[in-house]
């Protein structure tokens, strides 16, 4: 039986949210285990001056939570899911995955409560290209800035007067009691989510069946599917923070609605596709819509940035490290 459980998380005071509240719902169990942090800081929390997609992407947020569990300093990590590249180390594998939080992008301003109502040349800071492209494909006429940072610090700029209005998600500031802050929740029709945007994942090593269940009753069904298909379409595109991709599904009974975008990054080119399958077929479905987005131009978008789509065995591969093992579509 686990005595200690050692989670790794960073530093930053979203990823402690999260990590605490798992620790929280381990101990509520009353199994006798004690929840210890690994606080650490992350390459993408140290270099704050220049834009994921030229130092490295999201990977950097997770890298070094991933060499603690490798090395036996850390039993589990926590993280946001949109942050997770689609391809793990060897040995490690997502084996959990939480319930959602709300998905949706915040529009976060003190003056404005629309971006509608932004003015000529007004200034709008995000660090998503995901969200810079669809702002600039509504909004020609605004500029949009690479906003890094924790969500505090975000704030901090605009309360300062850096910027107009930025954008953040909105789970972030619900989850750390801010949700007063949002001036508008973007619908998906102004501003589809991340992949897995609003998700909080466990990571643990493939061969560690005994921590896997201890952590059985975090797991979220529903949300697990809504995973799978999202980041099966990242993963065939090869989706990072290199080209505006976004990919956002809904359950309907036990059928999935998947809505996936690829967009150029000066926000020109938008190509949307959507599908529906059985819940059970999400991984298929995902990689149903982004061979439809290809098929619209996307390839066009990702040859022009040096990238090339995932083969369907890399898709696959992926797959099988995030998607549960005892789910029942796997």
């Amino acid at each position: 039986m686990i005595s200690t459980l050692r989670i790794a998380t960073r530093n930053s005071p979203l990823a402690l949210w999260q990590a605490e509240d798992v620790k929280a719902r381990i101990e509520a169990l009353g199994l006798g285990v004690s929840v210890e942090l690994v606080k650490m800081t992350t390459k993408g929390d140290q270099m704050l001056n220049s834009p994921l997609a030229k130092i490295g992407g999201k990977g950097l947020f997770v890298k070094e939570l991933e060499t603690a569990m490798l090395d036996g300093q850390a039993d589990i990590a926590v993280h946001s899911i949109k942050d997770v590249p689609a391809v793990l180390p060897e040995g490690l594998q997502i084996v959990h995955i939480m319930e959602r939080e709300n998905p949706h992008d915040a529009f976060v301003s003190n003056t404005f409560n629309l971006p509608d109502e932004l003015p000529e040349k007004g200034i709008v800071g995000t660090c998503s290209l995901r969200r810079q492209a669809q702002l600039k494909s509504r909004f020609p006429h605004l500029e949009v800035h690479d906003l890094r940072g924790n969500v505090n610090s975000r704030l901090a700029k605009l309360d300062n007067g850096e910027y107009d209005a930025i954008i953040l998600a909105s789970a972030g500031l619900i989850r750390l009691g801010m949700q007063e802050r949002i001036a508008l929740e973007m619908s998906a029709e102004e501003s589809l989510p991340a992949a897995g945007q609003g998700i909080v994942g466990i990571e643990s090593r493939i061969d560690d069946e005994e921590v896997s269940a201890l952590l059985d009753h975090l797991h979220h069904q529903d949300t697990s599917y809504r995973v799978q298909a999202e980041r099966a379409l990242s993963a065939r595109l090869d989706g990072g923070c290199q080209v505006p991709i976004a990919a956002y599904s809904q359950l309907q009974g036990n059928q999935i609605w998947l809505r996936g975008l690829v967009a150029s990054p000066d926000g020109k080119t938008v190509i949307k596709a959507d599908a529906v399958a059985h819940q059970n077929e999400a991984v298929n479905l995902g990689v149903q819509v982004a061979e439809m987005l290809l098929y619209r131009g996307a390839t066009d978008i990702l040859h022009k940035l040096g990238l090339t789509p995932a083969s369907l065995d890399e898709v696959a591969a992926s797959a099988h490290k995030y998607v549960r093992r005892n789910d029942p579509s796997t």
